[in-house]
């Protein structure tokens, strides 16, 4: 009888133990799920957006809107951060997958279909679609027009952190633009927010202003202008964009979410 011995290498030992490893934890981290005081939040974000959580602790907060704590917290216990984080991770997703959709458009065309797809109008819109919103705790009802999409972007930040931005990239593609977007109707729309603020404090007769108050430094990328609204002189919202016009932009469409909803 001819032996034939087999010589496993540390290196392919450890490889194969990895990939043991790996099988073992994507396999334990449902079952610790089960066993969670969080089981049903756990299980409601896998139902929603198609997987389960590593660090629950994260997506709890991205829940926890600002309208729900109290100001003396330090720091605040609420979403703001994640929801900052968020808006970067999801503009750059979409920036991203615009550019390799449409490789032969403007960078203007490019700047105003982002800014269709992350409008807060729309993310409010995703956010119940989805059913997102259901997972937000009672205590946060709020009149507030943007909780939604504050929390949606928070969420997208708790993913970020949670599972790294392929990931993240993967899913909001995915579940998200591919599902529920129509780009061909949104090429259609036109969404000059600048135009539209301007007619409505005319109507109005108010006074409307567009200030550049703060500069990102480049950091080896293009810089980032800070545009604030002043109607009257009354400081209102901000936007953020590589070019003013599109900061300017982003700035009316948020202004306006607030001040004339309808539009």
């Amino acid at each position: 009888m001819l032996l034939v011995s087999v010589v496993t290498t540390p290196q392919l030992y450890l490889k194969k133990y990895n990939i043991v490893q790996n099988k073992r934890k994507s396999i334990r981290r449902p079952i610790k799920s089960f066993f969670s005081s969080d089981k049903s939040l756990f299980e409601a974000i896998k139902n929603v957006m198609g997987f389960y959580p590593n660090n629950i602790h994260l997506y709890k907060l991205a829940f926890k809107h600002k309208s729900g704590t109290t100001q003396d917290s330090k720091p605040a216990l609420n979403n703001e951060r994640l929801e900052y984080l968020g808006d970067a991770i999801l503009g750059a997703i979409i920036a991203d997958y615009l550019y390799k959709m449409y490789p032969y458009k403007s960078e203007g065309f490019l700047s105003e279909m982002r800014s269709k797809i992350v409008s807060r109008s729309q993310l409010n819109l995703v956010t119940m679609q989805i059913g997102l919103n259901k997972l937000i705790p009672s205590k946060n009802n709020t009149p507030s027009k943007s909780l939604y999409g504050d929390v949606f972007e928070a969420f997208v930040g708790a993913m970020y952190l949670d599972k790294g931005f392929e990931f993240t990239k993967k899913i909001i593609i995915n579940n998200i633009i591919i599902k529920l977007f129509d780009l061909k109707e949104l090429e259609k729309q036109n969404n000059n927010f600048k135009s539209q603020l301007l007619e409505h404090t005319q109507k109005n007769k108010q006074f409307t202003e567009f200030k550049v108050i703060n500069e990102l430094p480049a950091n080896g990328h293009a810089k980032q202008y800070i545009v604030r609204v002043f109607i009257d002189g009354k400081p209102m919202e901000t936007g953020c964009d590589y070019n003013i016009k599109g900061a300017e932009q982003a700035a009316a469409q948020k202004t306006l979410e607030i001040i004339h909803p309808s539009c």
